[in-house]
């Protein structure tokens, strides 16, 4: 019996500890639920406010060195989806980015994160506006746990070379998935 209980107790020693899961949560988009007028595109016929929303996260693996952050319209005509937000070498200690962080020339920005070059041309946040008529849009905000400190990449980079630049280099991801869709 003693020693079923000596192995027992060695055997939880070596088990290692479950990993931490990463999270990402809003309190302006929740997944699955329609996207808010503030974080709506304000040109292209759409009357939004065109605000990125507020994020945070945690339980980012071991040996994360930054973050970063992307916005994805996986349902766009384009063929390829629509890079809506991008933002990069967010530093480690870093677990959130405020209401409207994602402006041009943003100072609420982590010092060191940049912001890439949306499929609308401009390194800032751009908001949902799918075509009238069109099913409900989804739009994937990701946050993901990167292993290198910085991705060398400009502010021009696209949404496509970033994501290019952190398939070898993520760690972890999580995502939330708001919708939009416009009826007029």
């Amino acid at each position: 019996m003693r020693a079923l209980i000596l192995g027992a107790s060695l055997a939880a020693l070596a088990t290692p500890a479950l990993a931490a899961e990463l999270i990402l949560s809003s309190t302006d988009v929740k997944s699955g639920a329609p996207m808010a007028i503030a974080q709506v595109l304000n040109k292209l016929g759409c009357t939004g406010q065109n605000i990125s929303p507020a994020l945070s996260w945690s339980g980012e693996p071991a040996g994360t060195k930054s973050f970063a952050i992307t916005m994805y319209d996986s349902d766009a005509r384009a063929g390829s989806g629509w890079w809506h937000w991008i933002v990069f070498n967010i530093p480690a200690s870093v677990r959130g980015l405020p209401f409207g962080a994602g402006s041009e020339g943003s100072k609420d920005l982590p010092a060191g994160a940049q912001q890439g070059r949306t499929d609308f041309g401009a390194s800032r946040y751009d908001g949902p506006c799918p075509p009238v008529g069109e099913h409900a849009h989804h739009y994937e905000i990701t946050v993901y746990a990167v292993k290198v400190d910085k991705l060398p990449l400009g502010d021009d980079a696209s949404g496509a070379a970033v994501s290019a630049a952190l398939a070898p280099n993520t760690l972890a991801t999580a995502m939330i998935a708001g919708r939009y869709e416009r009826s007029k």
